[in-house]
């Protein structure tokens, strides 16, 4: 198990050529200690599982590993369905000028189509993540201040690289000297 920082995770993520709507999420707070947990999957690119903390608001740090290679029938429960009330994405920036041009035109279009037509909100989510060119996203079940059930069971069943993760995640918290109050 490689150990990773959580941004050459998502590069990796955002490269893969895999059906960008397959994927499904699973966050919150980490169990005893600041920051967050997130496993995401996709049924044939694997889980991966990323643990990250805030160093201030505008610099975000972290760890992560891919923990399965496929999301099978064993690990497939713990991750939510099409009905779940969250979404996650992830986004990749425009290459240049006119890649961020061609975007925004596509985005500003699927926008007026939605608005000029009833619309779910799933198919408007879709719509707005394939216009930004989205290389990952779907369902997440999320809490803000808690634990799903979900991430609990994935941490139990991963539980070489839970540890191995908490110990390279609270090893940066150290150095970044965020681990401490203001006096």
């Amino acid at each position: 198990m490689r150990v990773r920082d959580w941004d050459d995770i998502l590069a990796d993520v955002a490269s893969d050529s895999t059906d960008p709507d397959g994927w499904r999420a699973v966050a919150g707070s980490r169990r005893g200690g600041l920051g967050e947990d997130l496993y995401f999957g996709h049924p044939s690119v694997g889980l991966y599982h990323l643990k990250t903390y805030a160093k201030n608001p505008r610099d975000l740090r972290g760890v992560g590993t891919k923990v399965a290679r496929k999301v099978d029938d064993g690990l497939d429960p713990l991750l939510p369905d099409a009905d779940s009330d969250g979404r996650f994405a992830v986004r990749s920036a425009p290459e240049d000028e006119d890649h961020a041009e061609e975007m925004a035109t596509r985005l500003t279009e699927t926008l007026r189509v939605h608005a000029e037509a009833p619309t779910d909100p799933d198919h408007l989510f879709e719509d707005v993540m394939e216009a930004v060119e989205s290389p990952a996203f779907g369902p997440m079940e999320y809490e803000f201040d808690g634990r799903p059930d979900e991430l609990d069971e994935l941490s139990d069943t991963f539980e070489e690289a839970e540890e191995l993760l908490t110990g390279e995640l609270d090893d940066l918290i150290e150095d970044d000297d965020v681990d401490r109050g203001f006096h």
